[in-house]
């Protein structure tokens, strides 16, 4: 090669372009369910008041169905508080929370989440996950 030669080749460009391409094709998904998760815990955040006044319900009268409606809590269910909720309802007898999302950021409104309490020895509640939202991948279940 001549020693004044400078620059690079052509295969060496092209290379470059295909790593790049490569490296794109795994970042960007990865990216897009970042952004989805992201957005889904706004989703996730907005059951914590429900399930706080569900849990303290329990803890004062030991018993489920005092606590299963949002009259019987004293709240007002939050809706639409956020771009990516769209309503939270509490199932009667069993107080299971189910939080809808609305069309958000990659999150479709069938991608809802279940939050359902269950009793263990000594009285208190453990919360379990469940629904879509485990399936895809928002949230993990306990």
């Amino acid at each position: 090669m001549n020693k004044m030669q400078k620059g690079f080749t052509l295969i060496e460009l092209m290379i470059v372009v295909a790593i790049i391409g490569i490296l794109a094709a795994i970042a960007l998904p990865a990216y897009q369910n970042y952004i989805k998760r992201a957005a889904y815990s706004e989703v996730i955040n907005g059951m914590a008041p429900v399930q706080t006044a569900v849990t303290v319900c329990y803890q004062e009268t030991n018993d489920i169905t005092k606590c299963d409606t949002k009259e019987k809590l004293s709240i007002t269910l939050p809706t639409a508080g956020t771009a990516a909720l769209k309503s939270i309802a509490i199932e009667a007898t069993t107080a299971k929370i189910t939080a809808t999302p609305n069309v958000y950021k990659g999150i479709v409104a069938a991608e809802t989440c279940d939050l359902t309490p269950t009793t263990v020895a000594g009285g208190t509640l453990t919360w379990q996950y469940s629904g879509k939202c485990v399936d895809v991948g928002y949230v993990k279940a306990n």
